[in-house]
């Protein structure tokens, strides 16, 4: 005798993995960013809708994609410049090209040409600054897009 898989609804709220990371399927386009955006806990969401926006107001010709359970920004022919991810305590922005903006993002990665930007609940986000790093991150060779 064989059970049929029963699938969840189509409203079922993706699962959140540790820290409170959503796990959305790998998918191209604005509709998975937004679904990721959407099942991000708490506080969190409305910090990812403000990055959102601000990436699309700072790059209008961003491409977006789900990978790895985090939404990713690139640009066609260049590839990925910046991904963020929920971990229970902040928000990690990583700069994939990090190390050639000026100023550098704060905090080192084990690949030395990636740097994050930490924010934390309450913490006040210089959008300035951000933009700028997101202008210079969308004008450098990303990583590959796929």
């Amino acid at each position: 005798m064989t059970r049929d898989k029963i699938k969840p609804p189509s409203d079922a709220k993706p699962k959140l993995l540790s820290g409170g990371n959503p796990q959305i399927a790998k998918a191209d386009g604005n509709g998975p960013v937004q679904a990721y955006i959407a099942a991000m806990p708490e506080w969190k969401q409305d910090i990812g809708r403000r990055l959102d926006a601000l990436i699309v107001r700072t790059v209008p010709e961003v491409q977006k994609a789900v990978r790895w359970n985090s939404p990713f920004y690139g640009i066609e022919g260049q590839g990925w410049f910046l991904t963020f991810h929920c971990f229970t305590k902040y928000i990690k922005v990583a700069f994939l090209n990090g190390a050639s903006l000026e100023p550098l993002p704060p905090i080192a990665s084990k690949d030395p040409n990636t740097r994050y930007l930490h924010i934390h609940q309450d913490e006040p986000i210089d959008d300035a600054r951000v933009a700028e790093w997101i202008r210079q991150a969308s004008k450098l060779p990303g990583e590959r897009m796929f």
